[in-house]
């Protein structure tokens, strides 16, 4: 025998065709509701049956968020989920993650198709989005004169700025001619040149907030000039004026959020952007100082004048140079000669006269240095220090030195 599989290996393959199944994925059921049981997990357990047969289904309490009503037997409901394979007991159930009635149904059907429509014609396509300006100074609102929207968007955008400028529409947004007031009060704000739009209302049911759905007010919004902030409904709520307006905000309140800058973060923005210029400014203006004081330098040195100024300071450097080297010298002279004038003082015979020597002279007048250069008799001339004697010899001796 071959090819025999298990059990689980069939289940485990019947699934896996399930899950790679993109239809089953994704799939609206309509039918009437029978053996429903909520268990105490908080998981919802029930059937759909028509004429022809019958689909378990199972909703899990996390999904319980998107069920608006409590579900019974005997209600018609259509029900998004997935086809599932349960492998333990090898049958087949849907997943639901949401459930509507039948009537609400019928219009979730319709916004479904308005939206791939609209979807295809490239409404939705984010190069057709305009960016909403980071301060606003004029703000417009389109919505009901009476409703908690309005409140909470006038509340936030007055704190974050007490200066803005609120224009509102008094709009109808729920009913028979909501969407024509919606439309209109668009194209009027859009007239005045304002900043931005914000076009929504407080949260409610798909029936209550089907204006927001029509066609025809997807269209003014995305021909609107103006940037336009959609605020309808709750964080939950998703209209097709969300997906063509310039930003989706959760709620009215957010909107405001989005749409008006705190005055008092640009202030501080501003305080802070001051100060890092005139860090930046003074650290420029000091590096621009050093720059032209080096330039101012080198400018001076390069000059004719500095030029000139520094050969005369080299030239007066070199003649008080030349004067202490003469100096130098002369004082060396002076001191050399006064040495040699003491020598020579010291030989005068005008010194040696005044000691009480005398210079004598013979008749041939040279010195009379030795007995032999003169004989008695003859006449001899005798130089003291003030006068001369004329002395004649009378004898002489001749002294022995022993």
């Amino acid at each position: 025998m071959k090819n025999v599989y298990t059990v689980a290996q069939v289940n485990n393959y019947i699934k896996n065709m399930f899950t790679q199944d993109f239809m089953l994925n994704r799939i609206y059921v309509k039918g009437e509701v029978s053996n429903c049981r909520y268990h105490g997990a908080g998981h919802i357990y029930f059937s759909l049956k028509d004429e022809s047969g019958a689909l378990s289904c199972v909703m899990f309490a996390g999904q319980r968020k998107g069920l608006s009503f409590s579900m019974q037997d005997g209600q018609r409901v259509i029900v998004l989920g997935r086809i599932g394979v349960y492998e333990r007991s090898g049958s087949y159930q849907l997943y639901a993650q949401e459930i509507l009635q039948d009537g609400v149904g019928r219009l979730y059907e319709a916004y479904e198709r308005l939206r791939e429509e609209l979807q295809e014609m490239g409404m939705f396509a984010q190069e057709y989005k305009q960016p909403i300006p980071f301060f606003v100074k004029k703000l417009g609102i389109v919505t009901a004169p009476g409703g908690a929207a309005v409140q909470d968007i006038r509340n936030i955008a007055l704190r974050r700025n007490p200066y803005i400028q609120l224009i509102l529409y008094p709009a109808l947004v729920q009913g028979e001619g909501a969407a024509d007031s919606i439309v209109k009060g668009i194209e009027a704000l859009d007239a005045l040149n304002l900043d931005v739009l914000i076009v929504g209302r407080g949260g409610g049911s798909i029936e209550d907030l089907w204006a927001f759905n029509e066609e025809k007010v997807a269209r003014a919004i995305f021909e609107c000039s103006t940037p336009v902030i959609s605020a309808v409904g709750h964080e939950t709520d998703t209209t097709i004026a969300d997906f063509v307006a310039d930003l989706r905000a959760p709620t009215p309140s957010a909107a405001a959020e989005l749409a008006v800058a705190d005055i008092r973060e640009i202030m501080d923005r501003m305080d802070s952007y001051q100060k890092q210029l005139s860090r930046a400014v003074e650290w420029k203006t000091e590096q621009y100082r050093r720059r032209l004081a080096e330039f101012s330098r080198k400018l001076s040195m390069a000059s004719p004048k500095q030029l000139l100024f520094d050969r005369r300071m080299r030239e007066a450097d070199l003649q008080n140079r030349l004067t202490r080297i003469m100096e130098d010298k002369l004082a060396e002279r002076r001191n050399r000669l006064s040495v040699l004038a003491e020598r020579f003082h010291g030989l005068s015979p005008l010194l040696k006269l005044q000691q009480g020597y005398s210079y004598t002279e013979g008749p041939d007048g040279r010195a009379v240095t030795s007995i032999s250069q003169a004989a008695e008799g003859e006449k001899l001339r005798i130089h003291v220090t003030d006068g001369v004697y004329t002395a004649v010899i009378e004898s002489r001796r001749k002294l022995r030195r022993e």
